[in-house]
């Protein structure tokens, strides 16, 4: 692995200051995407070991658009106009897959959280990521 990526994701970075600015929505939705998945893991595995299966199915309440979007209707009053922001430009980003079986809105908001979420790891906030999961999810 490049020294310079390593250093990167070993200070919780994956780009250098500045560049999660000139990323496209749908990039940063990319990585948020790996961020909440690993968010909600973590959190179903520390509740206990478990078939698979189980954590799979568990993982599968938090991890869809509709949860997402409920998620993010809970934070919303939370967030910064810059947070805002970049949850305004990943929802309205074009992307080139449909949904299937769920609401376009839903999706949209979904893309959206995952893009602020992508923003703020990438800006390395991830104590943020975090506050604002946690209010989301109670």
């Amino acid at each position: 692995m490049d020294t310079k990526v390593k250093a990167l994701l070993l200070e919780n970075k994956g780009i250098e200051d500045g560049k999660e600015k000139e990323l496209s929505p749908l990039g940063l939705a990319y990585i948020g995407d790996a961020v909440y998945e690993i968010i909600v893991r973590t959190m179903i595995l520390a509740k206990g070991n478990a078939p698979v299966n189980k954590l799979h199915k568990q993982s599968k309440e938090y991890v869809n658009a509709k949860a997402q979007a409920e998620l993010y209707n809970r934070i919303a009053a939370y967030l910064t106009e810059e947070e805002q922001a970049v949850f305004r430009r990943g929802r309205n980003a074009k992307s080139f897959t449909t949904p299937k079986n769920m609401e376009i809105g839903d999706y949209r908001h979904a893309t959206g959280l995952e893009a602020l979420f992508g923003y703020l790891y990438l800006k390395g906030q991830m104590e943020r990521v975090l506050s604002l999961f946690e209010i989301g999810i109670q």
